[in-house]
């Protein structure tokens, strides 16, 4: 039987709802099976970039993500080095998603998660996202670009897969390198090798159907095509019957897993995340595939959400379970977003005066 996209999506779908709840089952915390911008901050505070004691560990999913669309790509024949596309805009962009991600407490797959658990916080940032989804889209109808990508060399397109590999050795050989919390969400994780096991596939699914949670939204806005939303629904379906099953499933606003209800702040930091992703061209899990696909312009993306999570943590931007983000946080996310609009604005009016 041949499967067409929407079917594949779907699959794929179901696959990282699984997984987002069994990696739950198995240690990771509450409505955090997966979350590309927690995971990545966690990573970054193993690394000793922030100070934050509650969440430092080296998440094996991420490493898992880039290796299995790495593996994929290149048997696929699909790896192609390529990048040099505005580098240090995209670094801010990534840095301000990261910003805004954890003002929310979340990526946009994390978004889809709590939902399927019943945090109708959440269904707040969703139409935050949306929002800035849409912001984007009338960017991307008056000519918005960041440029054209050009052919790299091989060393540059495997460098992320490369740094990533020797990451995870070093994270198995010299475990005394890294931080490791010993309470907080850092300290809830599931096995290695269930975890690395669960990234590497849904590398290779997102790779092969090419998922993305904004791009699902912006090709309605711009396309009127759902087929990339058929991804965004099956996990939400996945994971919402997952909980039911296992008896997590939490409908409401309050005593959410690491969630707040400063419901502007949700809205306004996946504005960010939404408008963000439109600009870069993929969700921050996008991004990780584009990267082990070779792209290095999306490389270049996740290294700024990286400085952005360990910059969040060192001057207390990012939200706390439970109250929210500070002033700190408050004013920074505002500044972020009259950046991104600024971002956009400038590279629209420069390619319609070309």
């Amino acid at each position: 039987m041949v499967v067409n996209e929407k079917g594949k999506l779907a699959i794929t779908g179901v696959i990282i709802g699984v997984a987002a709840v069994v990696l739950t089952v198995l240690g990771n915390p509450g409505n955090m099976g997966f979350c590309i911008a927690c995971f990545l901050r966690d990573t970054a505070g193993a690394m000793h970039l922030h100070t934050a004691p509650i969440v430092e560990y080296v998440r094996p999913e991420i490493i898992g993500i880039i290796l299995g669309s790495f593996a994929l790509s290149v048997l696929r024949g699909d790896f192609r080095p390529r990048g040099g596309s505005s580098p240090l805009l995209r670094f801010i962009i990534g840095f301000i998603v990261m910003l805004g991600a954890l003002v929310f407490l979340g990526c946009p797959l994390r978004m889809v998660i709590r939902l399927g658990g019943g945090d109708l916080n959440a269904l707040i940032a969703l139409v935050g996202f949306i929002a800035g989804i849409g912001v984007g889209c009338v960017f991307l109808n008056k000519g918005f670009s960041l440029g054209r990508a050009e052919k790299q060399s091989g060393l540059e397109g495997v460098s992320m897969p490369f740094m990533t590999i020797l990451l995870f050795v070093l994270f198995l050989a010299v475990p005394s390198l890294f931080l490791f919390s010993e309470t907080g969400p850092g300290s809830m994780h599931a096995p290695i090798a269930v975890a690395l096991l669960a990234g590497l596939v849904v590398g290779a699914f997102a790779e092969r159907t090419r998922l993305c949670m904004a791009g699902g939204i912006r090709d309605i806005f711009l396309i009127r095509d759902f087929t990339l939303i058929t991804g965004f629904a099956a996990i939400f379906i996945a994971v919402l019957l997952g909980n039911i099953i296992t008896g997590s499933f939490k409908l409401g606003f309050s005593d959410q897993p690491i969630a707040h209800s400063m419901h502007i702040w949700n809205f306004l930091g996946m504005f960010a995340v939404g408008l963000g992703s439109v600009m870069l061209g993929g969700c921050p899990l996008r991004q990780l595939i584009l990267a082990g696909e070779g792209s290095t312009d999306s490389a270049v993306a996740v290294l700024g959400m990286i400085a952005g999570a360990a910059f969040a943590h060192n001057f207390s931007l990012a939200a706390s379970a439970g109250t929210g983000p500070g002033l700190n946080g408050k004013i920074a996310l505002v500044i972020g977003i009259v950046i991104l609009l600024a971002i956009a604005s400038v590279a629209t009016f420069r390619r319609r005066g070309e």
